[in-house]
């Protein structure tokens, strides 16, 4: 067990090469990976059930004891990258099936790995986790409302379609491992041990599926729809630093604020853009999946250099 654990650590910190890994293989060879398509959304709900196991009173105690630097988090989260998306695609004219994967990659809640970046940069990590949590629990009623307002113009969209789909691919797996970690508390201390393989694993096959399904449209549009993510991502690590410097927070937690808006649930927008929308609304999700783990790595070790001991006002 002791084994496999250390394993599962090294396939954690290596994530970004795993998936950079296999998102070539599945674009040089598509017909390898297109079997995993009708698996992206049981393996999206595989790694909610497992962020379900690692939650503790202890990160929604953080809610009570600092609302407002959650609060500032989570308006970041759901307000700089949804309005990032959207002046993106409005001022590059993108055509309406990129620029409604654009939107709804924006419009979804912070990713897990954010947690991760957030602790190699010495950042807030316990603020980071619970904004996550937060946001991913808001993610039914938050997502598909921003998604309808900002992405209607391009394509019809159905919020009470994609709120059914967010409740049961997000919300009822993390309502079943929370359930699962308080009924069986050692087994599930041994299980979490190996979660970063198990999330790892099934964050590498979707970005396959999605990639390997829609290879004839990246090999046409996918330098555009690289460039949105770049600056997407970009403009968001960075608004996100200056929403909490301009708000008075520490180092620590601009680092986190930071680092959580700017990193999205990609695996959420794959998922949507798959069950809602058209197969090449799912590609920059995909795209954004390897980019922001490459980014967020960078941002890391870039804040590794901030001094942590500059007080907040």
């Amino acid at each position: 067990m002791q084994a496999l654990a250390r394993f599962s650590r090294f396939v954690g910190n290596t994530f970004a090469v795993w998936v950079l890994l296999f998102a070539l293989l599945a674009y040089f060879a598509p017909a390898r990976f297109t079997w995993l398509g009708p698996f992206i959304v049981p393996l999206l709900g595989v790694i909610m059930f497992g962020m379900g196991l690692t939650l503790s009173k202890a990160d929604f105690g953080e809610v009570l004891r600092r609302p407002r630097d959650v609060a500032i988090g989570v308006a970041g989260q759901f307000v700089i990258m949804p309005g990032l998306a959207w002046l993106l695609c409005k001022l590059l004219d993108l055509p309406p099936e990129i620029a409604i994967g654009v939107i709804l990659v924006g419009c979804c809640p912070g990713g897990t790995a954010s947690n991760v970046m957030t602790f190699l940069a010495r950042g807030d990590v316990a603020l980071s986790v619970t904004v996550t949590s937060v946001t991913t629990l808001a993610a039914p009623l938050v997502t598909p409302a921003l998604i309808y307002l900002l992405a209607s113009q391009w394509i019809q969209v159905s919020a009470a379609a994609m709120f059914w789909s967010i409740l049961q691919v997000v919300v009822l797996p993390i309502v079943l491992g929370v359930i699962a970690q308080s009924l069986l508390r050692e087994k599930v201390r041994h299980a979490v041990e190996v979660l970063p393989l198990v999330s790892v694993v099934a964050i590498v096959a979707i970005v396959a599926a999605v990639v390997a399904g829609n290879q004839p449209r990246i090999a046409s549009s996918g330098l555009l729809i690289f460039g949105v993510v770049v600056l997407h991502n970009g403009l968001g690590l960075l608004l996100g630093y200056w929403l909490a410097k301009l708000t008075g927070l520490s180092v620590a937690k601009r680092k986190a604020i930071a680092i959580e808006v700017g990193m999205q649930n990609s695996g959420l927008g794959a998922a949507l853009a798959t069950a809602h929308f058209s197969p090449l609304a799912a590609v920059p999700s995909a795209i954004f999946s390897v980019w922001h783990n490459i980014s967020g790595g960078l941002v890391a070790t870039l804040f590794q250099r901030f001094d942590n001991e500059e007080k907040s006002r």
